[in-house]
């Protein structure tokens, strides 16, 4: 697998880049390790291009930048949700985590938008609220609240 793209997200490591690389690309279909080096590994998650850098302990990931993931639905958000919080991962708000590198990730089921967005303002901040109580998203829940259950 390679890419064509000339552009790339690039994620600051200590010195693990290659374990957190190998840990996402099994998490994600359509995604591989396409080169390794001692100070960068170059990936793709689901065909998008990521390198890995080797930096050192200078920099710290934040929440400043996530990596979005949309999912199908109930099944694959718990599946990524738990996934990326074992070992250390630290679930947050609203479809936030930090896995065990520090990286943040937002785990959104592909549903969560369309009913933010929809043009029933009532039913859409019923959904906003549900929303807001939550970590891991929960469809259902969402569901429900849109509806006014």
């Amino acid at each position: 697998m390679t890419t064509s793209s000339s552009v790339a997200v690039c994620l600051w490591y200590d010195s693990n880049a290659e374990e957190a690389a190998r840990f996402y690309t099994s998490l994600l279909p359509n995604s591989a390790i396409l080169s390794v080096s001692p100070v960068m590994v170059t990936f793709t998650l689901d065909g998008v291009p990521f390198q890995a850098l080797n930096g050192g302990p200078q920099f710290k990931p934040t929440e400043a930048a996530s990596i979005a993931v949309t999912t199908k639905d109930q099944q694959e958000t718990d599946y990524l949700w738990s996934a990326l919080t074992a070992d250390g991962g630290e679930e947050g708000q609203c479809a936030w985590l930090k896995d065990r590198f520090g990286v943040s990730w937002q785990i959104v089921p592909q549903i969560l938008p369309k009913l933010l967005g929809s043009p029933d303002r009532q039913a859409a901040n019923r959904a906003m609220e549900a929303m807001l109580q939550m970590s891991k998203i929960d469809i259902e829940t969402l569901e429900s609240a849109f509806k006014g259950a």
